[in-house]
Order: C-alpha cells, then structure tokens, then sequence
C-alpha cells in the first residue's frame, strides 16, 4: 500500500519538525519511532518522549485509504537526507516493512504497529488562552532561556514560568545564582496565572517557531500547554511546583547605576575570562567615579585586567561575578548599550535596557 508520493524535500520538513523530541535511547523502543497516519491526500506526523508531542501534517498522501504505521525516526531522516533532491520520493507500507524508493535507491525499514503508540492525552478543557504572533512568543523565550536550570533538584526550576496577567504576558527564569524576567503586552486581558513549562519545550519551541507575524495559539490546562501555529501543535505537560517570587528578587531603588555600550563591556569580559579556569569563573569588578575595572587571576598566578570609562558617579563598589553569567546576556541582547545598578558588594547586580522596562536580569555576586 503506497502511503506517500513526493518530492525528497516535501516529505523532509514535516519530519525534521516531530524528530527533535525523539530520544535515541528509551526505555520503550517504539518512543524512537515516529507514528505516521494516511488519511486520503492528508498525512499526519508524531512524535512524543510521553511528556511532550509535536504533531505536523501535510497534503501529500497517495490515494484515499486509510491506514498508520511506526518507524524509526532517526533512520527514516538520515535515509532522506542522504537521497538527491531530485526525482520523487514514495513510501509504501507492505508486511509490515515500510519501503523508501526513489530512482533506482530502495530501504525496507520495520515498523511497529500504530495502536501501540502512546500518544498523550490531551486535556479536556483549557482554562485560559492566549494569541500572539510567532516572533512575539520567540522573542520571550529567547531573552529568558540561558538562565534556565539544567537537571537540578529543585526540579520547578528545570523550565520557564510563564505568567499571564492583566494585558502582559510574562516569561522568568532563574537557576538560582541569576534570574531574567522579559514582559510583553497583548490587546487582550488575563486573570492572572502561572504555569512552569519544562527545558525541553522551551528549546524546541525555539527552534520550531519563525520570526514572523503568523500566530500562535497557546492554550493552559491545569497540568498542560497545547502550542498551535502554522501546521504543527505542540503538547507539552507542566513542571508542578511553586516556582519562586520572582518581584521579591528583581531589586528596586538601587542609587548606584551607570550605563555603558554592551559591545565594549562584552569584549572586555570575554578577554578577562580568558585568564579564569574551568573549575572558578569569577572576575573581579571595581567600579568608582569614572571608571571601571575589571580583573582574573588564575590557580598560575597570572592576571587579566581591563579598565573602562564610565559616566558615573556614585559610591565605590568593588564585587565579583560568574563571567560566564554576564556573558550569557551580553551575548543574548541585541541593544547597543546597557544600564547596570549596584548595591553593595554583597547585593545582586540589576542589568537592564536603558528605557525599556521590559526586560532585567539580576545576577548575585560572587566571592573572589
């Protein structure tokens, strides 16, 4: 039975969208596999890892019977992008082998049967929803997702909070030692909710959603978040947890700040972090009227320092930092200069976009 007929790039897209979930290793082998189900000229493509699903569809179906099938994705994508563009592509499933043939290029590869798939299921009412444009719910998540967490036991903090409230919809991450918070506000009007959407969504939802105006519909149960743009949709469960206040950890009124251009604080850091070592990433910072230094020293006794001209005039503060965290942000903003306020040497750093309130990152200090 011919399930597909067309071209090698046509049949490649729909695949390249489910495969990022697909775990090589799993303790059910058919998670490898991706389900593929013909409904007349309409295929659909899944994949779950049983915490998040991506399905996709596309009209290139052969014939009008229905039928379904599981293969492994992996092979299925390494196949077609081995094959030549040219030349169309057919998969015809036969005693349970699903055959890929173009010109005189043939693979049998097993499958293993639809009804056994476990696909998650999907909520039986969403509580609040909301609709934005595709680069609007990127941008979000790109400003935040460095400061994720990554496996700690603190498991509400292996994701991105997602808050709806009043006409903002709000994104926050924190691993504990830095915290970013981006803001952006719609036409329309929430009650205010909180949900935790874990690592893994948020990086594939990164790679899936285009800088354009399309829209996307994102729809809140009390355990899952359903995405829905262009032809795909994404189920996704929530990380349970209390994830923490983040307004009791941004700082307000702090007197010392100065603003400097993000491009030459970036090189001066990465030059600086060069003399920092795998196992400590600290650099020292020393910012009084006028100026600001910045220095390393490794476990060699050798030493970088970078001194900077700043437009400031508060008190002295001399902190330590994670290199590595100042970067991050410096590297992820697009603005070309940057606001920086203090406390004390034991107060965390607030950094922001000069005029624009929707976006900080607070960074704690670091003993050096």
């Amino acid at each position: 039975m011919q399930l597909v007929k067309t071209t090698r790039d046509t049949l490649l897209r729909p695949l390249q969208i489910v495969s990022g979930i697909v775990e090589r290793r799993h303790t059910m082998p058919i998670l490898a596999n991706i389900l593929i189900r013909k409904d007349g000229e309409n295929v659909s493509f899944l994949s779950t890892d049983t915490e998040v699903q991506i399905t996709t569809h596309a009209q290139i179906g052969s014939g009008h019977d229905v039928s379904g099938t599981t293969v492994a994705a992996r092979k299925l994508l390494d196949i077609l992008r081995a094959l030549p563009e040219a030349g169309d592509v057919t998969m015809t499933l036969l005693n349970k082998r699903l055959t890929v043939q173009t010109g005189k290029s043939r693979f049998a590869l097993q499958t293993l049967a639809a009804e056994e798939f476990p696909t998650v299921q999907q909520a039986d009412s969403y509580n609040a929803s909301v609709t934005l444009p595709q680069k609007t719910l990127k941008h979000l998540f790109n400003m935040v997702h460095f400061s994720m967490a990554q496996q700690d036991i603190r498991y509400y903090l292996n994701g991105l909070l997602l808050v709806l409230d009043g006409q903002n919809v709000i994104a926050v991450a924190t691993d504990g030692h830095r915290l970013a918070f981006c803001q952006v506000e719609t036409e329309q009007s929430f009650a205010r909710q909180e949900v935790i959407i874990p690592r893994k969504t948020i990086i594939e939802l990164q790679r899936l959603l285009e800088e354009n105006d399309e829209p996307v519909q994102l729809d809140i149960a009390a355990n899952q978040v359903k995405l829905t743009f262009a032809d795909i949709e994404l189920i996704s469960k929530l990380v349970e947890g209390k994830f923490p206040d983040y307004t009791r950890v941004i700082p307000k009124g702090y007197k010392n700040d100065f603003t400097i251009g993000r491009d030459e604080l970036l090189r001066s850091l990465q030059r600086a972090a060069i003399m920092t070592s795998d196992k400590f990433k600290g650099v020292r910072c020393i910012i009084s009227p006028g100026s600001m230094k910045i220095s390393s020293t490794n476990a060699d006794q050798e030493e970088a320092v970078e001194e900077l001209e700043i437009d400031y005039g508060g008190d002295a503060v001399d902190i330590g930092f994670n290199v590595t965290y100042l970067l991050d942000v410096l590297n992820n903003l697009k603005c070309e200069q940057v606001n920086i306020a203090l406390g004390d040497s034991n107060s965390s750093a607030l950094i922001s976009i000069p005029d624009n309130a929707d976006f900080k990152y607070v960074v704690m200090p670091m003993r050096i």
